[in-house]
């Protein structure tokens, strides 16, 4: 370990947007702050940085950067101090240091994934899975843009039958590991888009940067069977008009709304 790190600090209206980007360009682990996020590495980021601010210029994306360096303290434990469990619907989210408790358990270590159930578009996944999902009626589900896994995992342990899938080959293997972590066993995982299926579901679900949810708009409509559920989030609230328009054939059941983030759960006319 190096006597120094880098750490780069990245702020925009659309940091999500931004922050895919950067796992685009190799990042594997951020931290999530208010407007932004940190990545730390021990090279200089400076061509990250770089890569962002050209992105961003071209996208007519808002941002702002800086880079410090810093001792090199375990900040990966000092990071995991930091993070508490979260009781979300049914389910108990905890990083693996800590005790679980009563409720559906999933382990999910944030320092080492995508998703850990703290964000506001994956904390509304996992109430509308709650409220919604009735293992009985939905045999079948698609967690398009898995991530860390979390929603696959939390799908399967109230007995669907998942498959998985993401465009970031980083998070089909952190869904593995944590599949694995988590004693369940996904259907299929693979590294792609709800695109590479011909299959029907009872359940989809598309926790996705709303420009990806628009484009995928007819794969997500087509693929689910007669009454089934379609959840999407990730979508910033100025989207949301664009969001109900595209998917207007479709009957609204609930809108989740929690600070910048709108997410919404649809059903199929068809079914009864």
């Amino acid at each position: 370990m190096k006597d120094k790190f880098f750490e780069l600090s990245v702020f925009s209206s659309q940091n999500e947007i931004l922050k895919e980007f950067a796992f685009d360009l190799g990042v594997t682990c951020v931290e999530e702050i208010t407007n932004g996020f940190i990545i730390r590495q021990e090279e200089n980021p400076n061509l990250i940085e770089f890569g962002l601010c050209e992105f961003a210029k071209r996208a007519g994306i808002d941002i702002k950067t800086q880079t410090t360096q810093k001792d090199n303290i375990d900040w990966i434990e000092k990071y995991k101090n930091s993070i508490n469990p979260i009781r979300v619907g049914k389910f108990y989210v905890r990083p693996s240091w800590c005790e679980r408790n009563g409720d559906i358990d999933i382990v999910i270590d944030p320092a080492l994934a995508f998703g850990s159930g703290h964000h506001e578009s994956t904390n509304a996944c996992l109430n509308l899975i709650s409220e919604f999902v009735e293992p009985n009626l939905h045999k079948t589900a698609i967690d398009v843009g898995c991530g860390s896994g979390i929603l696959s995992i939390a799908l399967a342990k109230l007995g669907l039958s998942v498959d998985s899938c993401d465009t970031d080959e980083q998070a089909v293997l952190a869904t593995r590991e944590n599949a694995e972590k988590n004693a369940v066993l996904l259907n299929q995982i693979w590294n792609g888009s709800i695109t590479n299926t011909n299959k029907k579901y009872d359940l989809i679900i598309a926790n996705i940067i709303a420009d990806v949810i628009l484009v995928l708009s007819p794969n997500l409509k087509g693929a689910l069977n007669n009454g089934g559920y379609l959840i999407l989030s990730g979508i910033l609230n100025k989207y949301k008009d664009k969001i109900l328009k595209d998917f207007s054939d479709l009957n609204l059941i609930k809108n989740i709304t929690q600070n910048e983030w709108e997410s919404f759960i649809f059903k199929e006319k068809n079914g009864k």
